[in-house]
């Protein structure tokens, strides 16, 4: 299906719907480095109005990616419920932007939309937005998720605490745990990047953060982010895993190339829900992602990169996730290319995931190298916060020693649920209430 515009006598075409759905992104560099992104101005805007006209059902009958060669898009076309769409069936992209906008568009109304909607169709709206559109939008959303805390009620910010290690020191890691805890660190995860993606080093690691978890009875979940595959022999081997991690893509090839399809995350989820560790819930998986991972795998098909990281979406929301978050910064500035990249990267991805159904945090983050700075992620953190996400990194210093990346600190989070008024989970807070005056002197003989 091809697509024109005519704006001043010049016709602008578009010859497929990737193709639109490319030309009407914002600018960014990693569609410059794939070549698909608009030409001038002129040629967004013409993408943009052509976009805004096109109906929402032509989504379901054109695909990014055709079906038969990538099980995301099945995934995608076979999961979707008309049911769930029929409200909207109705609208263009266009008018579903300004619906979205609308009094009559409630969290309530929008959590049962979720599953008639497509990440192309919530791709394509973000790309009419403006940035105070997508924070007032997500903003409505609550997704809310439960395994030994409860993530993602109004009025809570989360953390997940994430004491990496350069070389997996079990003393190191564990001073950084207790850094974070008695900084209120921690209620969305505990969890490791491991150096090592060792089975043996995964276990030792998971059973540190559950020895310290049952020893003060703190009311939180644990995580090693090694391989789905490591901790699937971890838990073979009777190690102690609550959440199982992965990162995932959004088509096939991508995933191929992080070493995963459908199929192992499918046996990945059973296998979790078989530990019954959850004591308030049984959300079991957690997810990262990040605009630019199908293009650096040479896996994009010559889809845009942000309209490949909202088809990510529909491979976590499959498996019901305690956590999904956008590492948005992290894969560098050949994809996203200075702060005002990053951080409309990061409102859209958080946008599109809740408008999917998703638990969303954000990895509010940028390299060394990129054209960013802490001031950048300051204003991605601070309208994150006001757009209503479940949870933020809580890294020593806000600076990754492992991973060589800079993200937000233990410090961040506290100024952000000040400003906004927002608590820790609600078993986590109760716990730093009844511990309070104990824990600085348990923590240090934990050390010792």
């Amino acid at each position: 299906m091809a697509f024109s515009h005519t704006i001043g006598g010049v016709v602008h075409r578009f010859d497929d719907l990737k193709t639109l759905l490319a030309k009407a992104s914002p600018a960014r560099s990693g569609d410059d480095l794939a070549g698909i992104s608009a030409r001038s101005a002129e040629e967004r805007v013409a993408a943009q109005m052509t976009l805004a006209d096109l109906p929402l059902r032509a989504f379901l009958e054109d695909f990014v990616i055709p079906y038969e060669s990538d099980e995301v898009t099945r995934l995608i076309a076979d999961s979707h419920d008309a049911e769930a769409f029929a409200p909207v069936s109705h609208l263009t992209v266009g008018e579903l932007r300004d619906w979205l906008l609308t009094d009559q568009a409630t969290g309530d109304v929008l959590a049962k939309l979720a599953p008639g909607l497509t990440p192309e169709m919530v791709a394509a709206v973000s790309k009419l937005m403006r940035v105070q559109d997508l924070i007032a939008v997500a903003a409505k959303i609550r997704v809310v998720t439960r395994f030994r805390t409860t993530v993602g009620l109004p009025g809570r910010l989360s953390t997940r605490l994430q004491p990496n290690h350069p070389t997996d020191d079990p003393a190191g890691i564990a001073a950084a745990i207790v850094d974070g805890l008695l900084l209120e660190s921690g209620d969305a995860v505990i969890g490791i990047n491991p150096a090592s993606d060792s089975v043996e080093s995964t276990i030792t690691l998971l059973r540190l953060i559950d020895l310290l978890r049952t020893s003060y009875s703190i009311p939180v979940q644990s995580c090693v982010l090694a391989h789905v595959t490591t901790q699937m022999e971890a838990m073979r081997r009777g190690a102690p895993v609550d959440l199982v991690f992965q990162s995932i893509a959004g088509t096939q090839a991508a995933n191929a190339s992080f070493g995963v399809d459908i199929a192992l995350l499918d046996e990945a989820w059973q296998a979790a829900r078989e530990q019954r560790r959850g004591e308030i819930g049984e959300n079991v998986m957690y997810f990262e992602t990040g605009q630019g991972s199908a293009l650096s795998a040479n896996a994009h098909h010559g889809v845009d990169q942000q309209t490949c990281e909202a088809r990510a979406y529909a491979v976590a929301r499959r498996y019901r996730p305690m956590l999904v978050n956008t590492v948005v910064g992290f894969i560098g500035p050949e994809y996203l290319y200075d702060g005002k990249q990053i951080i409309r990267a990061g409102l859209e991805d958080h946008f599109c995931g809740k408008l999917l159904g998703l638990p969303m945090g954000c990895d509010v983050c940028y390299t060394n190298h990129a054209e960013a700075d802490q001031d950048d992620m300051d204003v991605l953190l601070t309208l994150l916060g006001n757009a209503g996400a479940n949870y933020i990194m809580g890294v020593p210093g806000g600076d990754d020693i492992m991973l060589n990346y800079q993200s937000t600190s233990f410090h961040d989070a506290l100024y952000l649920r000040s400003l906004l008024g927002q608590r820790p989970a609600p078993e986590f807070e109760a716990w730093l209430q009844r511990t309070r005056g104990e824990l600085p002197g348990a923590m240090a003989r934990l050390i010792a």
